[in-house]
């Protein structure tokens, strides 16, 4: 695992999203799916990736 976490930004936005509009998930669509964007690439690097599921169907449609 690399020394610094390649999707550890998109969770930190995450966070500060949700903490912005009252853990409101529907608001951080835009960072939950650039979240999403960075697990498909780095997913085996990235330990903020472990608890992300990604469809196998959504990996295929995104290459």
């Amino acid at each position: 695992m690399p020394k610094k976490d390649p999707c550890k930004a998109f969770a930190c936005r995450i966070q500060s999203c949700l903490t912005a509009n009252n853990f409101q998930e529907k608001k951080c669509l835009h960072e939950i799916e650039e979240m999403k964007r960075c697990c498909r690439v780095w997913k085996d690097k990235s330990f903020v990736c472990q608890g992300i599921k990604i469809d196998d169907n959504e990996a295929k449609n995104s290459s």
